[in-house]
């Protein structure tokens, strides 16, 4: 025994050694996840019930071929020593025939009868997974030792054997519950049945248990986006419920570090604003002075600051989202920015349409984009693609662009590119980055590249439509 448990553990180890050499682990694991499913729910399925399917069809293996393949031994078997007595007594007293016939009807519940002597039926093909024929063929070579034939292919409750004798044919139909256990159907019903009732309860018990979790993600998605949101109830099992008690009080400081954030700062640009409007108005009275202009144009820059930084702090997720036209709001920001601007843009967009949008974000996001275009460009093409999902918005200029490093470095808060950009044109540094904050806030993103068609900058947006 020690000897084959050593022999077992090198063999493991050699197959171990051919794997990794092969690289079989990571070819698995790799057709394992193509193939197993992504959600939580049907991998928790899976693994509930394919264990379960393995021991039921490991169990109905066996029971058919060994319990099953037993009884159908025993059954044969005692038909076989029945016919084996009956042809004994007839080659003992062959005048007895008409009475063996009786007896074996009404003592063995075999129809036999004795028939003028013909040669045999030719043999007939055999279903491949017969055990009946193999097993009946066995034991009547065994127990009666003369050439036979049977059919066990024609009428489904008998099965007819004919045995050559040296003067007749002896014909017997048995009933084929006397030699196959017929009733093992009974018992795959009875596992199928149970298999599936119990597959039942655990999907109806496994979609409770997924369904707060479920609630979980979809609340921190909504929440990610800054959409208002019903308060969740910590549901499910104990870990799940602490998951969900964690997330409600992350929630609840980041709120509260907004709103202290944003109620600041709001104080903070209220009393700046004073003093600048009292400062101004100062300036206006004075007489004209050498840089008086310049001054007054500061401190209207300063305002224009200010109010981007207060932008850019409080955000707009207490606005709520509206289903709204795309392709008409960008017509409107555009024929009311073509007013003032001199820029030649061109929107191309299919009109029928809707996202859900926060309208006054969405108008300070487009609006920021126009003005960067109207700085550095003389045209400017946008172009809505809608997709299953999500739609995006294509904004391409003819200006100079931007050289590939600083495509990411631009959406960073006070950067401005000092090669590409010139430094002496007004703005905060934070009109991309204000930008970037509202597509993510309404699950999207934003990136820069350069634009093949018209050499300039191009600004890729994408907005999931719900």
């Amino acid at each position: 025994m020690r000897l084959i448990k050593i022999r077992l553990w090198q063999f493991i180890r050699l197959l171990s050694k051919f794997s990794r050499l092969f690289g079989l682990p990571q070819f698995g694991s790799y057709i394992l996840s193509q193939w197993m499913p992504k959600g939580l729910y049907a991998r928790a399925i899976m693994i509930v019930i394919a264990p379960m399917l393995i021991l039921q069809s490991v169990l109905l293996f066996i029971f058919m071929e060994r319990h099953f393949e037993q009884v159908t031994y025993h059954l044969s078997r005692g038909v076989a020593q029945n016919i084996a007595a009956v042809v004994a007594l007839y080659e003992a007293q062959p005048e007895r025939a008409k009475e063996y016939e009786d007896i074996a009807l009404q003592k063995f519940g075999l129809n036999m009868r004795f028939t003028e002597l013909e040669p045999l039926p030719p043999a007939s093909a055999k279903p491949f997974f017969s055990i009946l024929d193999r097993v009946l063929s066995q034991e009547i070579t065994n127990a009666v030792g003369k050439a036979f034939w049977i059919d066990t292919l024609g009428r489904s409750n008998f099965v007819e054997i004919r045995i050559q004798l040296s003067d007749k044919t002896l014909v017997i139909v048995a009933p084929r519950s006397q030699t196959y256990a017929s009733n093992s159907h009974i018992f795959v019903i009875w596992m199928v049945g149970t298999a599936l009732v119990l597959i039942i309860v655990a999907i109806l018990f496994l979609r409770n248990q997924i369904r707060p979790i479920q609630t979980l993600a979809k609340a921190a998605e909504e929440f990610g986006k800054g959409n208002v949101m019903e308060q969740i109830k910590p549901r499910g099992a104990r870990e799940v419920r602490q998951a969900t008690l964690s997330f409600l009080e992350m929630q609840e400081r980041i709120e509260r570090q907004i709103d202290q954030r944003t109620i600041m700062l709001a104080g903070v640009s209220h009393d700046l604003r004073t003093f600048l409007t009292r400062i101004r108005l100062q300036l206006e009275l004075l007489d004209d002075q050498p840089g008086i202009d310049e001054m007054i144009s500061d401190a209207d820059q300063m305002k224009v600051m200010l109010e981007d930084y207060l932008a850019f702090v409080r955000g707009d997720a207490l606005e709520e989202r509206q289903r709204l036209n795309l392709c008409y709001q960008l017509n409107k920001l555009v024929t009311g920015f073509k007013h003032h601007n001199k820029i030649e843009i061109e929107v191309i967009c299919i009109s029928q349409t809707y996202v859900y949008l926060r309208k006054n974000a969405f108008t300070r996001c487009v609006n920021n984009l126009l003005q960067n275009a109207e700085k550095y460009a003389t045209k400017l093409k946008i172009s809505a693609i809608y997709h299953k999902d999500y739609v995006e918005i294509i904004f391409e200029d003819n200006g100079i662009g931007l050289e590939e490093s600083q495509w990411e470095e631009v959406f960073k808060p006070f950067y401005r590119s000092d090669a590409a950009r010139n430094q002496n044109l007004p703005g905060s540094g934070l009109g991309l980055t204000i930008t970037r904050d509202i597509i993510r806030g309404h699950g999207g993103d934003i990136s820069i590249s350069n634009s093949e068609e018209f050499g300039g900058l191009k600004v890729l947006m994408s907005l999931p439509i719900q």
